[in-house]
């Protein structure tokens, strides 16, 4: 209640507490407890419902009220809630041996769990008429926006069965249009009709994004409080989350004078913002079941997406105009720069950028006009106030005299969109838009009359709603973001043209050289990786077999593998790329023709380029190893499954069946070693591998941060490398390590194992791996060491705190990178020892008798 002279405008129906009026609608009961399972809130109703008063239940054990399968079903459901907003449902349970038949909502309100009941409908309205599936099929079938929204407000209708359904959609300056309709004969149509902004309050607003789903079952019925009304802090109960949160005195109001009995809101939220609502009305009293009703609400997030998805597709068809129109430019420009001297040029290409009926040039004090644009006197008073209001950036409006007030363009010009087009303010490209004389039909007067109402000294309901026409002067079509966005696109590409014929294009051109300068350190540090990664699958696949055909086989397939892998991930420039791919090209690479006896189930997952890659070898030795002794060797099949765990991890199942009888090796060999150590090296996820007899079993984890799930499968082009040549290197006679304790720091396991292969070959007596910097300190701190190798760039972080900490100790260090010797030595000391990779035998050896005296020191 406001206090008495406190004026009255439109912020007092924005503050009404609407999710705190301590009060839920009759239909239901409700139920609050405390952590420790004791009932601490009670609805007045709950009597009616299971037969015990709110004065019974309060304070007693909840599992008094609710016996034991239904409670453990509710705990199930709390702990799948993820995030504050979440509600779970359970249907058609009864609260005790013979008692009702419920249906259940159960959420978090500041730290306790609110339930909510109300007696199952399950079969007394009949089942939905239509799946889901086949609702979307005619959602995608509709060519137009205007026939998705029609399809939209048709499908909501059949689902709720409310006589009138509306897709209500927002503009930017909150005001709603209704621009489909679905209703009953006979009671008339709201198509086309405005509604004020001031009709949904901001608070509102905020719920509507939180809470998708309201329902108003009968506007007449009176509301039930929630006892006690205040906590132990003096706090009433938080209902955003609610279903049978009650109803705004004043919404009630609203509702009334519109003539409505029972309503329904399901929100249209598109990229995280209230696009609009399916607002349906009922002229009597209706509660539609609770199963329907969360069915509803999976449609309208479906709608949502759908939409979501077409509005994307409108907006990649503009920018896709811009790059051509922005590539149109930068060619012209390249091939004839004195063009910028000729407005009229630019006045001519961007003709087709964006819809406009007249163009504007402004360069260096010289103008061009053309179409239907105001005078030059008033364009350069524009472009005077634009450097002073706007430069920089891209501006636009649908009303010039907001942006100047005394601007007189003649009622021609009502819009403009100015776009930038060099870094100083100084030059414009400006678009015109005329004046477009519309007629807006409103559903009753817009402007509610301020006058006392029978909710107390506050902005009263409109009792009006036959149509209320306005006519609207001096605005224009106004821009769409998806425009605004072509726009940008454009300045970006404009700054740069005009930034080559200025001194500013110096300053640009050495940025340029810089970053290519960072690129080519970053191309060499990852050639030099993939030459270590190779080095050291040839020597950890030299002890496989005796004969040489055997070697360059397996030698040839591993490499193949992460030729594969490297296509699949490089092909969408270093993206994430499919795991169901992968295992299709090795299934094809294997099996040929047979590869349909690799069956795969699960949601497509993408793996991060560097989970990929070691992913992919890691396949590539089950497939071999099946191929050739398991159940590909024969006519049996293997199922490949994956899944996503509550963490968000990738649990990869290798089930292999039909196939001849498996035994644990004897030896495990380099390929073994892949399978069972790498995704937890190099990822730090779990595998683990069982020899069933009747078949080989193996479970991977993949932490959460290497994936995303796709919404389809990715397709693979597998390619081939050319055989790489050989060099097996001789027996080192000469150790120089003999007797010491090294300390091998790097993030990629089969490097490490080569490099540990290499240091022991040198006469370490001991290699200790490290794949991170924690890892690596645990190291330094339990022992000690006489060497250590130190991979500069571990993942996401470097080995500069290992190199800290050793030099604490006086334990010499050597750094081995793929990047320049001048890009490390310009963030370390001078006199740090580089050992470039891939290793070698001969480099490592090299480098250590030019040290040793240190090391032995």
């Amino acid at each position: 209640m406001n206090e008495p002279g406190e004026k009255v405008d439109l912020t007092n129906c924005d503050r009404e507490p609407i999710h705190r009026l301590g009060a839920i609608q009759p239909f239901g009961f409700l139920i609050v407890a405390s952590t420790d399972w004791l009932v601490v809130r009670a609805s007045a109703n709950l009597e009616q419902f299971i037969g015990l008063s709110h004065n019974d239940v309060l304070g007693q054990p909840i599992s008094k009220i609710i016996h034991s399968p239904t409670m453990h079903a509710l705990r199930n459901r709390l702990t799948i809630m993820r995030g504050p907003d979440v509600v779970e449902r359970l249907f058609g349970v009864t609260l005790s041996d013979n008692g009702l038949i419920v249906d259940i909502a159960i959420h978090l309100s500041d730290g306790q769990v609110v339930i909510e009941g109300e007696p199952s409908q399950e079969g007394t309205q009949g089942g939905s008429t239509m799946s889901i599936r086949s609702m979307m099929a005619r959602l995608d079938q509709a060519e137009t926006l205007e026939a998705f929204f029609r399809e939209g407000a048709r499908q909501a209708r059949a689902l709720t069965g409310f006589d009138r359904v509306m897709v209500y959609r927002f503009d930017e300056s909150g005001s709603g249009e209704v621009v489909a309709e679905a209703a009953r004969a006979g009671i008339g149509s709201f198509l086309g009709l405005h509604y004020p902004a001031s009709d949904i309050p901001v608070q509102a607003r905020a719920l509507y994004t939180r809470n998708l789903f309201r329902i108003i079952a009968d506007i007449a019925a009176p509301n039930v409080p929630v006892l006690p009304e205040l906590d132990e802090h003096g706090r009433p109960l938080d209902l955003s989350m609610s279903i049978l949160r009650s109803v705004s005195p004043i919404h009630i109001e609203y509702l009334k004078n519109m003539g409505v009995g029972a309503s329904l809101s399901i929100s249209i939220v598109v990229d995280g913002k209230l696009w609009g609502l399916f607002a349906c009305h009922h002229y009597s009293a209706r509660l539609p079941s609770f199963e329907r009703r969360t069915t509803s609400e999976l449609f309208g997030q479906m709608f949502a997406s759908r939409l979501e998805s077409r509005e994307r597709r409108l907006a990649l068809d503009f920018e896709t105009k811009a790059r051509r129109i922005a590539d149109k430019l930068l060619t012209s420009v390249a091939d004839n720069a004195s063009l910028l001297d000729d407005p009229t040029w630019l006045i001519d290409a961007l003709a087709d950028a964006i819809p406009a009926d007249g163009i504007g040039v402004w360069i260096n004090g010289r103008s061009a006009l053309t179409g239907v644009t105001p005078s030059q006197a008033q364009f350069a008073e524009l472009v005077r106030r634009l450097n002073r209001n706007a430069s920089g950036r891209v501006f636009a409006t649908d009303h010039i005299e907001s942006f100047w007030p005394e601007v007189d363009p003649g009622g021609i010009v009502a819009g403009f969109l100015a776009i930038p087009i060099s870094r100083s303010p100084r030059d414009y490209v400006v678009l015109f838009r005329q004046e477009i004389v519309r007629t807006v039909r409103w559903a009753g007067d817009p402007h509610k009359p301020l006058e006392y109402g029978p909710n107390g000294p506050r902005l009263t309901p409109r009792k009006s709603f036959e149509t209320w026409s306005e006519l609207v002067r001096g605005r224009s079509l106004p821009f769409a973001a998806a425009e605004r966005s072509v726009a940008e696109t454009i300045r970006v590409t404009l700054i740069e043209v005009v930034l080559r014929l200025t001194d500013e294009a110096n300053v640009v051109r050495q940025q340029a050289n810089e970053r290519q300068e960072v690129l080519i350190a970053e191309l060499n540090h990852r050639v030099r990786n993939i030459l270590g990664l190779i080095s050291g699958l040839i020597r950890q696949s030299r002890g496989t077999t005796n004969q040489v055909s055997d070697f360059v086989d397996h030698l040839e397939g591993r490499i193949q593998a992460l030729a594969r892998a490297h296509d699949q991930i490089t092909r969408d420039h270093w993206a994430p790329a499919s795991l169901r791919a992968l295992l299709q090209a090795e299934a094809a690479a294997y099996l040929g023709k047979n590869a349909a006896r690799i069956v795969m189930h699960g949601e497509d997952a993408l793996l991060a380029p560097q989970a990929f890659s070691t992913t992919a070898l890691v396949f590539h030795e089950l497939v071999t190893n099946s191929a050739k002794y398991g159940s590909l060797c024969d006519s049996g099949t293997v199922e490949a499954s994956w899944r996503k765990d509550e963490a968000g991890n990738l649990l990869i199942d290798w089930k292999e069946s039909d196939g001849p009888p498996v035994h644990e090796p004897k030896r495990q060999g380099f390929g073994t070693t892949i399978i069972r150590r790498s995704i937890p090296y190099d990822l730090g996820g779990k595998a683990d591998v069982i020899y069933d007899p009747a078949g080989l079993r193996a479970h991977f984890s993949i932490p959460a941060k290497f994936v995303t799930f796709a919404t389809g499968p990715v397709s693979v082009v597998p390619s081939r490398n050319d055989d790489p040549a050989l060099e097996i290197l001789s027996h080192v006679v000469h150790q120089p390590l003999a007797g010491l304790k090294i300390l091998l720091v790097e993030d990629n396991l089969i490097i490490a194992m080569d490099g540990e292969d290499i240091l022991l070959q040198l006469g370490a007596a001991e290699v200790a791996l490290a794949p991170n910097v924690a890892h690596a300190l645990e190291l330094i701190d339990a022992r000690h060491f006489d060497l250590a190798v130190l991979d500069v760039h571990l993942g996401e972080e470097t080995s500069e705190p290992v190199a800290a900490k050793l030099r604490e100790k006086s334990t010499p260090l050597i750094f081995a990178t793929g990047y320049g010797e001048a890009m490390i030595q310009a963030g370390s000391a001078a006199d740090v020892e580089l050992l470039q990779k891939p290793y070698t035998i001969e480099s490592v050896a090299a480098l250590l008798s030019r040290i040793m005296p240190i090391a032995k020191s």
